[in-house]
């Protein structure tokens, strides 16, 4: 297990809910709309079927809370290794996200990371700062307090999101067959334009039974893209105002990632804050 098909693997994972803004940008989604998140939690299956064949190795988990008191949206998302790593590859993986989004603007406003591979740890916090248009990166070993952290800073827009923020915007947008969309985000502090087709609409079976879906086609794969290697993806989401992402999965030169919607726990009346 490379840390390359981890990469994948995180990554389908995140934008297995991709939210986009299309190159015409559009509305922000309301703070009234976005709050509809705040209680919910999905979780997925993840499998790589050419390396063992279709046995489940992680769990990905998503989960949405409104801060009280405040106009601010936190999405935390886990990745977690499964024992058939350990067992087969002595390899195990842990990667905890939380964003903080400001919901007047539905903008990301930091990204905190724990990132763990075998004995490697990682710290990191991204923080944006849209006065003087630049995300902050710094990065740091909890290990070895001696190592000095790395930093990165780059420009950014007035609209930008982070892997995580970015998940649950175009469940708020509008999507329609033959659209195609690029959106900003930024990832470890450095910023990514990322285009997407809207390709089909096709039938799924998952845990919410048979939907008709939207296939989207997001191009993550390349040269100064987010993995600079060949490969392909493909995410479905339901035809619904909700666009619930059922599936998702990643050709590469490491075999087939699938991941699929494994529950989904909706949020109630009484988690939703009034405005």
């Amino acid at each position: 297990m490379k840390p390359t098909i981890l990469r994948c693997l995180v990554l389908a994972a995140l934008l297995a809910v991709l939210s986009v803004a299309g190159s015409a940008q559009p509305g922000i989604p309301p703070p009234s709309a976005a709050r509809m998140f705040a209680g919910e939690s999905l979780v997925y299956d993840a499998k790589i079927n050419k390396i063992l064949h279709g046995i489940s190795i992680a769990e990905l988990t998503f989960s949405a809370s409104a801060l009280h008191g405040s106009d601010q949206l936190v999405i935390k998302s886990d990745a977690v290794s499964k024992g058939t790593l350990l067992k087969l590859f002595r390899y195990s993986f842990l990667q905890h996200y939380e964003s903080t989004i400001d919901l007047d603007t539905f903008r990301i406003l930091k990204t905190t990371k724990h990132d763990v591979q075998r004995e490697r740890v990682r710290d990191s916090e991204a923080v944006f700062d849209y006065g003087e248009k630049r995300v902050t990166f710094m990065e740091s070993d909890p290990k070895d307090n001696m190592r000095p952290p790395r930093r990165i800073a780059s420009e950014i827009g007035e609209q930008v999101y982070d892997m995580i923020s970015a998940i649950y915007a175009v469940r708020l947008l509008p999507l329609a067959v033959g659209k195609k969309f690029e959106l900003s985000v930024s990832d470890s502090g450095l910023v990514y334009k990322l285009p997407f087709v809207v390709a089909a609409r096709e039938t799924q079976k998952s845990v919410l039974g048979k939907s008709s879906c939207f296939r989207i086609e997001p191009q993550i794969f390349g040269p100064g893209k987010l993995i600079e290697q060949e490969g392909s993806m493909v995410i479905w989401m339901t035809d619904d105002e909700s666009h619930v992402p059922v599936r998702a999965e990643i050709n590469s030169s490491y075999g087939k990632i699938d991941i699929k919607l494994k529950s989904q726990a909706k949020a109630t009346a009484a988690a939703r804050p009034k405005k």
